[in-house]
Formats: C-alpha cells, structure tokens, sequence
C-alpha cells in the first residue's frame, strides 16, 4: 500500500514534538493495558501551553500501536447534538442514516476519541458527559483537551470521579524548552536569552523560533515589557519578510475571522491569495470553517501593537473592515446577516465602554462558543405559553397578560431563542406601532406612552415604520449581561440595518441606569416622557429617531466612536449633521419659500431645508451653511429642469424658470414673456411648485426604500 501524504505529516510533527514525557508515558500504558485504567483523559492547560500539540502526538502513539483513532476539532463544529454526531459519522466515513455509537460499539478493538478546543462546547458539556459518553464501548477511551478543567458536574458525579484522569499542562521545561529550540534550527548561542524571555511558554518558543526561520542569522534581544507574548509578537512583527506581510498579519489580528476576500478588501489589492497562504503557514494562525484567526494571546499583541505603533494604520484598517462587513449586510441571506453583525461588533470587542455589556464579541475564532448554541427563529403557536411564563417569572402576572396580547396581536413580531437541546432560553417581542390598532396600543400602558411620544414629538409619516422591544429578556438572568442578551441586541442591530422605512425604535428597560453608558455610546437617547409602569415596576425607555441618523451613519459613528478609545468616546466624537424631520406640508411650504429666496443668502440661510435628508446628502454630512445652500439651489434646479423634460409640463417649466431661476421683475412681467394671461400664468407656478416639492419629497424620503 502506498505511504499516504498524512503518514509523512504525522512523522514530521512527531519529530518536531519535544518534552511531555510522563502525558506520553501515562497515554501509552492506557493504551497497552488489558484494562482501561481511565476512560476519559482531561488535559487542560492556558491557550498556547501545547495541548493540540499534545493530542497530535497522541494520534502518533495510536498509529505506531495500530490502533484506531478519531479526532474532532470544536472549531470546526457548531455546539449542538446534531453538528457532533455529524461530524463523528464523516470521521468514521458512514452513510448519513447510519448511527456513530452502534459504529463504535461493533468494532471489538481499542479505539481512541480525541476532541480537542473542548471550551467551546461547554452548552454541549451536559449532554456529552450524561448522555453520549456513557454509551460508548467499554473498550473505547476519550481524550478531551480544552482550557479549563473539568466542570464541577464531571467532579461531583461519583461514577465519572473512577474513570476520569485530569492531565493539567504547564510550560516546558528549561531543557524541553532547549531541545524544542534545537530541533527548530534555532543557534544554541540564542537559548539562554529566549529561555529567560519565554519561560517555557510554548506558543512564544514557537514564535521565536518562526522568527528565525525568517531570518537565521538574526541575534534575538528580549524586549523589556510586562507582557511577554506581546513584546515577542512586536519582535517577529520586525522579522516579517515586507510590508505586505506585516500589512496581513496585523489585518488577520484585528478582525474575528480572515478570508481572502476580507484580507483583499482591507489591504485593497485584487488577489490577496499569496498572503492568505503565508498567514496559513504561521505556527500561530489557526484555519477553521469560515476562515484563518490568530491565537488569543497572539491576536491581543497583534491589535495591541498596531494601535500603539501606527494609531492612524489602525484606524483605517478598522475602517476598511467596518465597510466591508456594511456592503456584506446588504449582500448575504437573513441567516448569514448575523454571522456579519457578530463579526462587526467584534471590531469593538476591547472598548471599555462596550466590553462589558456583551459575551459575544471577545476573541472566540470560530464563533463557537456559548452563544452560537444559541438558534433564533420565529415563535410558533406551541411556544406562545412559554413566552408568557418567562414574561411572568420576570415582570410579573399583568406584564404576562400583555405578552399574550401581541402575540395574539402581532404574532410576526415574537422571535424565541434555543439552546442545543430545543428548550427556549430568550425571548425578543417586536410591536409594529404604525401596524398597531388604536385599540391594541391603548391596552398596553407602555406602547401607549411610546404611541402619544410619537405623535407630539416626532409623527411617523406616510410610510414610515416605528418599532417598540416591548419584552426582551434572557430565561436565565432576565436583562442581565449574557450570551442570549448580547444576541438579542445583535438582532434589533439587524432590524435596524434590514427593515425598510424604520424611522423610530424604542427599547425599555427595568433597569436603565444599568445600559445608560452603552446606550450613549450606541446613541440611544433616554426618553423619560414614555418612561411607564406595569404591575407596580417601573421600566425605562430609550430611543432612536432612524430619520435624523441613518442606519449607515450609525455605523459608522459606532466606527469613529470605537477609534475614540477611551470611556469618554461618546463625547469625543460629534454625531453626524441632525437631520431635520418635516411633515409633507411643512416640507411643501419650506421648497415655496426655499423658490422665493434662491438667490437671497440671508433669508436661503433660515430654510429648514438646509437639514433635510436630500441636502445633507449632496452636501455631505459635515458641511457648512455655504455648502448646503449651493446644495439646496441645484437641488431646486435639478427638479425644475426635470420638467422640462415632459411636453405635458414644459408650461409648469417656464412658468417657474421666468420667476425663479432667471426671474423677471415682476411675474407679471414673466406672464407677458411668456404671452400668457397672468390668471393662467399663476395657474402654472402653482402646479409647477406642487411638482418640484412632490419631487424632492420623493427624495426625501427615498431611504425608506434602502
């Protein structure tokens, strides 16, 4: 038989695999002996201390013994039941019907299960450890790695207390260390000074050892800082072979997952694919399913070396990102839109004024942790009951009974979040103000306090759409800090960037001192006028008028802001230009006047039109008054012009073209240029002035449609 490809790769790590002689030694005697000694062997160990390496070699000791082996990577499956089984029966090369356990159950010789990253299944800890575990064969033994120790359940349970063994992982040696070094090439001059700066830590002995791949002859000089991988990580950043690499390195370490096109986008060149495969072939960088991520502790040196080297590179590598995700939203399925959000909100993962409102955005490669067991969808009847109760358990017997009313209301409205196993862990319920009865507002007493906000201060117009939260919440925690919670947040994110004509968003809370400063931050404005009281409590409303800051701006005020990076960020950084909001009327009254006073700076200056969508637009956001102006005329004219185009409306074109763009002195002067009698000359104007208006609303509003 021919000498497979992976034969010659499992030699090469073997051979290039130092120290952990006793894990070795006590992993190999498990394997020869007649009967098992442990079932599952725990390894755990700090990121970057070895532990895939680890279970490499142990693939090694099964192979040299003959015996059978699996190995699954969490990176690389989603936390569920169903994405485990599938990934062990592709592993075992069986046909979709068939079922793993009975698979392994009927093969009579020793085998070996390995999971490796076993962190990231923690929502899938319970059902291994109770469910699937136990009903493998006896002869079968399991080797989990992962950061952090076994959880108290796998401790408490008599049972798995006799067959479970915990391999804790340290840092090398000083003379594992030394024979690492030497089997990597690294001059024997050079080992006193690494093993002085890396303590043993294998991720850092890698990376050393990477740098003088790159440059052999280089003489390596430990930088005096705190944090050791991140000195050596701006050391390796000096050996790179050019700027391009650097310029991809420090790109893979600022967003959540790197692809190609990504990597081609934030460095602007057509073909990014010689970079992509030198970041691949990097001892940090690991791939996963949907693209390539730096370890941890090399990712945290990466960003934090670029923002102290090169702040103004930083900032526009953010801002390539955040622009790339933008154009991704309007571009993947509703199920993928997510994926992105997450992806975008982790660009702000390190603000001090976001961190600690969000589980989801710290440096999770794959996405694979807590909250991606997580699944939203749309609640069914059936789950109509266990809405009520969570609103009940948390807000009490009225608020329940209002939860029952927009479900019966607005059943669209009520999205449910899922754990692995199918039980309802969250809720989000979403009420349509502008598609609310009179009646149906009226019986809540909170969407009654939005509904009369709405209609003193800012009335939705033809169109327009306006969205209360009304209820969400968390099974577990209610409105506290948590992985649903920080989904909750990440999908009215969605609503904000994917419904069409969303002019409004209110959010309640029990406790809005609590998310004040993240809300500021996210230029939510406090709304104590629609503040409300149900059964006794007391909630507070923020809110978000979408027609004065579109959602793109917001997006890219979310940007800036990140790039402020202090706690005081929301001050440092000015919100785009107001817009102003006028009713049809007040907007067909304002293009009259705005006509009468084209050429008269003084009075042109005092039209509201100076604030509205379709000016700002032309002008750009940080305009001035002079700009603006010049925006607003050659909006004028454009919408004049147009008429000029249509037979039927040439007349409506002169008639406005004689009075306001190159007027006569009198219009009854322009009604005898124009051989008209004045009574039909005016009959002209005003037509033409209602067109041109009913031309720029169009405008105005044309962002209801985006």
């Amino acid at each position: 038989m021919a000498i497979r490809l992976g034969d010659h790769l499992s030699s090469a790590r073997h051979q290039q695999f130092v120290g952990r002689e006793a894990e070795r030694e006590r992993f190999q005697a498990a394997l020869a002996a007649a009967e098992l000694p442990f079932h599952v062997l725990f390894v755990c160990g700090p990121g970057g201390v070895g532990k895939s390496s680890l279970l490499r070699e142990f693939v090694y000791c099964c192979e040299q013994a003959g015996l059978p082996w699996i190995s699954l990577d969490a990176r690389n499956l989603d936390p569920s039941p169903e994405s485990f089984q599938s990934a062990l029966r592709s592993a075992l090369g069986l046909a979709p019907e068939d079922t793993p356990l009975a698979a392994m159950a009927a093969k009579v010789d020793r085998g070996v299960l390995l999971i490796d990253t076993y962190e990231l299944l923690a929502p899938l800890d319970s059902w291994l450890r109770d469910t699937f575990l136990p009903e493998l064969p006896e002869h079968a033994l399991v080797v989990i790695a992962g950061r952090e120790p076994p959880s108290p359940a796998w401790r408490a349970d008599a049972g798995w207390r006799s067959l479970l063994q915990v391999m804790p992982l340290r840092n090398l040696s000083p003379s594992e260390s030394r024979a690492y070094l030497a089997r990597r090439s690294v001059p024997l001059a050079q080992h006193d000074a690494i093993l002085d700066f890396t303590h043993g830590h294998a991720l850092a002995l890698s990376l050393v050892a990477d740098g003088f791949a790159q440059r052999p002859d280089d003489r390596f000089k430990p930088e005096s800082a705190p944090d050791v991988v991140r000195a050596l990580l701006q050391q390796f950043m000096q050996q790179v072979p050019g700027p391009a690499q650097r310029a991809a390195l420090e790109c893979c370490g600022l967003v959540r997952l790197t692809t190609e096109p990504l990597l081609a986008d934030l460095l602007q060149m057509p073909d990014a694919h010689d970079l992509f495969e030198w970041l691949r072939g990097l001892s940090f960088i690991e791939s996963g399913q949907q693209g390539i991520y730096p370890h941890d502790l090399a990712r945290e040196a990466l960003a934090a070396d670029l923002r102290w080297r090169n702040p103004d590179w930083y900032a526009e590598l953010h801002k390539r990102a955040r622009s790339h995700y933008a154009n991704r939203l309007q571009q993947v399925s509703p199920q993928e839109q997510q994926r992105v959000l997450i992806d975008y909100i982790f660009l702000h993962r390190d603000n001090p004024v976001v961190r600690p409102f969000f589980q989801l955005v710290h440096a999770n490669p794959e996405g694979t942790d807590q909250h991606s067991a997580i699944s939203m969808e749309l609640a069914r009847p059936a789950d109509v009951p266990a809405v009520v109760d969570m609103v009940r358990e948390h807000e009490g017997d009225e608020a329940a009974v209002l939860a029952k009313h927009w479900c019966e209301a607005q059943p669209e409205g009520v999205l449910v979040y899922r754990d692995a196993e199918r039980n309802i862990v969250g809720l989000l319920l979403m009420v349509a103000l502008d598609r609310a009865s009179e009646a149906a507002v009226e019986a809540d007493p909170a969407t009654a306090k939005t509904a009369a906000y709405l209609a003193a201060h800012a009335p939705l117009r033809s169109g327009e759409r306006a969205t209360m939260f009304r209820f969400w919440m968390a099974h577990e925690g209610y409105q506290a800090v948590s992985a649903t919670q920080s989904l909750i947040f990440v999908q009215m994110v969605r609503h904000y960037l994917t419904t069409p004509g969303l002019a409004f968003t209110f959010l309640p809370c029990s406790a809005p001192e609590f998310w004040a400063p993240v809300f500021a931050y996210a230029d939510l404005a406090r709304i104590e006028m629609a503040d409300f009281a149900v059964g006794g409590r007391h909630y507070g409303v923020y809110g978000h008028d979408w027609r004065t800051t579109t959602p793109m701006q917001w997006l890219e005020l979310m940007g800036e802001r990140e790039m402020g990076r202090g706690t005081d960020a929301p001050a440092s950084v000015s919100p785009p230009e107001t817009v102003t909001v006028l009713s049809e009327a007040e907007f067909a009254s304002a293009v009259q006047d705005a006509l009468r006073h084209l050429y008269q700076p003084a009075a042109l200056r005092l039209s509201p039109l100076l604030h509205s969508r379709f000016v700002l637009e032309r002008a750009g956001a940080n305009s001035g008054a002079p700009e603006r102006m010049a925006a607003l005329r050659a909006q004028l004219q454009d919408a004049i012009a147009l008429l000029r185009e249509s037979p039927r409306d040439s007349k409506l074109y002169r008639a406005l073209h004689h009075t306001y763009v190159q007027p006569a002195v009198t219009q009854e002067r322009a009604a005898e240029e124009l051989d008209l009698p004045f009574s039909t000359f005016r009959r002209h104007l005003k037509a033409g002035v209602v067109q041109v208006a009913e031309e720029l609303w169009r405008r105005e509003i044309n962002w209801l449609n985006r």
